[in-house]
């Protein structure tokens, strides 16, 4: 049976990080924590298990993803947001693949909880995510600070696990409003060091096409008064990224 190195980056998640632990606990073989030098009990939670702890100044999401992966014994990872938790039924996927591993990775879908709300639609789910896979043929890649792990070579194949990936977002409004601030302000950061532009008709049209495709097309309307929220916040952060992004020189 080959073996699995989980794969953690963390920054103050002492409400979330021993789900996550628990849930990779009887799946993987090593488990390994990067971290920001949290300055809540994070590291304290995760010393309570066997992992690899390791501190690591914020490099940026995709760099922090990758440093973090250097750092594991194997060869096979299950990387995890420390937000983040295997379902049951993922669990049991992985642990059947880890007999029978095919492909060179594998997707699953993740499933978003918003105050409390298991969200089905909103453009949130199905999220299909690729966070099982070889390290050898594959990468966090993309835009700071949305990340994705990419395969080095088009000619690679991806398998899916059923199950989800349990994704712990906002509990509240004001909290998610903070972090659309935060989100889009790095994601205009990196805009401009890719030398993108934002053009006045990007600024009009891309947040309310955002929002339209998210609550409409993809039936945000049935996720109740939640699902407004979040469609909005999707408009709202592609607004807020353009505008900063025109002020950058």
């Amino acid at each position: 049976m080959l073996k699995l190195s989980g794969v953690i980056i963390t920054y103050n998640e002492e409400r979330n990080i021993e789900r996550c632990l628990e849930s990779l606990a009887g799946v993987v073989d090593e488990i390994v924590v990067v971290d920001s030098f949290s300055n809540d009990n994070t590291k304290a939670i995760c010393k309570k298990y066997k992992v690899k702890f390791i501190e690591q100044e914020f490099l940026g999401y995709v760099e922090q993803k990758n440093f973090a992966l250097q750092h594991a014994s194997f060869n096979r990872i299950v990387s995890l947001d420390g937000d983040e938790a295997l379902s049951d039924a993922l669990q049991q996927s992985i642990k059947a693949v880890k007999t029978n591993w095919t492909k060179d990775g594998y997707y699953c879908n993740r499933y978003n909880n918003f105050c409390g709300q298991w969200i089905k639609y909103s453009d949130w789910y199905p999220n299909r995510k690729l966070r099982v896979f070889d390290k050898r043929n594959a990468k966090w890649n993309g835009i700071n600070p949305h990340d994705n792990v990419v395969f080095n070579d088009s000619k690679q194949t991806a398998g899916f696990l059923e199950g989800d990936i349990l994704h712990w977002t906002y509990r509240t409004y004001k909290e998610m409003d903070e972090k659309t601030d935060y989100f889009s302000t790095i994601a205009a950061k990196a805009y401009h060091m890719n030398n993108k532009t934002a053009p006045f008709w990007k600024l009009l049209w891309n947040p309310l096409w955002a929002f339209f495709k998210a609550y409409f097309l993809r039936l945000g309307i049935l996720d109740g008064l939640n699902g407004l929220r979040i469609c909005y916040q999707t408009g709202k952060i592609t607004y807020l990224k353009y505008k900063k992004l025109r002020t950058l020189k």
